[in-house]
């Protein structure tokens, strides 16, 4: 009997083995175990009003998260999505307030200046051949100093009310900005686990020598993905001005530890070419939870930002224990 075999014998007779093998449902699992443990511990959490809060605050984070736990499983990060979004939303506050174009243009020209910030980055990390880590904490000051130049740091006010309805609307009940999110989210699925793009992340994200040897444009994917990854940041800056009716030179600011956060907690590994985006989201939504329990109790604001960098800690150092006791497992 092959090691492969034995593995999966023993998985089959070890439904502990059989659960860590599967990363989204464990995910799933403590999600629901916090969600749980939130309703008890608080009678306002499971209120409606809450639930929306919880809802619309987490499509803003689940659309960076989308675009840079694809760019994990290539085996890259992007540390200037932030900016990206609060840059592109800034624009659209520009065009729409200070330049007087229709809304819904300086919309579109937003989201294709996102994009074409994830398409510099790409073009960057692929042709000089740095490590996107590095490059995207350079291009990350390069947007973010764009907006302080252009908002002098002053917020751009009286958004046409036109919009608003993308940030502040309900759609069946559920709020616009989360709708819009699992849209998104049910095409990034889709394009990673059912269609060839989706195969050729994971094969470079696995070995991107083996990869290029196997015919594929390993260089036109990676920068692709930078794109849209850029597109969804700029998406998740534009809810958010329609969300609170300015445009604010601080969007994006926590859109940088967060998302990195939620891909490793659901199982997207650092290095490349495990993971998957629903797992990712999964992820995401365990932070917004606890990040609200913890304003549901009062705790100081302040302490959020403790709480996003121990949760990467403890999200990283066990993805790196969990691994190697699947290795010695296997």
């Amino acid at each position: 009997m092959s090691d492969m075999q034995e593995t999966a014998q023993r998985a089959k007779h070890n439904p502990l083995l059989a659960w860590a093998k599967n990363p989204v449902m464990g995910v799933l699992a403590v999600l629901i175990a916090i969600f749980a443990i939130s309703a008890i511990l608080s009678p306002y959490f499971l209120t409606a009003y809450n639930m929306s809060v919880v809802a619309r605050g987490l499509a803003f984070v689940a659309l960076v998260t989308i675009g840079q736990a694809s760019l994990m499983i290539l085996g890259e990060l992007d540390l200037s999505l932030g900016t990206i979004g609060g840059l592109s939303g800034i624009i659209a506050g520009m065009l729409m307030v200070n330049a007087g174009l229709d809304p819904w243009l300086s919309m579109a020209l937003a989201l294709c200046m996102g994009a074409t910030l994830g398409l510099v980055n790409g073009l960057l990390v692929t042709s000089l051949g740095l490590h996107s880590l590095v490059l995207t904490i350079g291009t990350a000051g390069i947007y973010g100093g764009a907006i302080l130049v252009l908002t002098r740091g002053v917020a751009i006010t009286d958004i046409p009310r036109e919009i608003q309805f993308l940030g502040r609307g309900t759609l069946f009940g559920f709020p616009m900005p989360f709708v819009v999110m699992l849209v998104v989210l049910a095409f990034a699925v889709f394009l990673t686990m059912k269609t060839p793009f989706g195969r050729y992340m994971y094969a470079i994200g696995n070995n991107r020598d083996a990869a290029r040897m196997l015919g594929i444009k390993v260089d036109t994917i990676r920068v692709l993905v930078f794109v849209m990854a850029g597109t969804l940041s700029a998406l998740a800056g534009l809810l958010l001005v329609a969300r609170l009716g300015t445009a604010q030179p601080s969007i994006g600011d926590t859109w940088v530890l967060g998302p990195i956060a939620a891909a490793v907690i659901g199982g997207v590994a650092t290095t490349g070419g495990v993971g998957s985006i629903l797992g990712a989201i999964f992820g995401a939504a365990i932070i917004g939870i606890i990040e609200n329990i913890i304003v549901l109790f009062g705790v100081s604001p302040y302490w959020q930002g403790i709480v996003s960098g121990a949760i990467v800690v403890i999200a990283i150092s066990f993805d790196a224990i969990s691994r190697r006791w699947l290795r010695r497992e296997g």
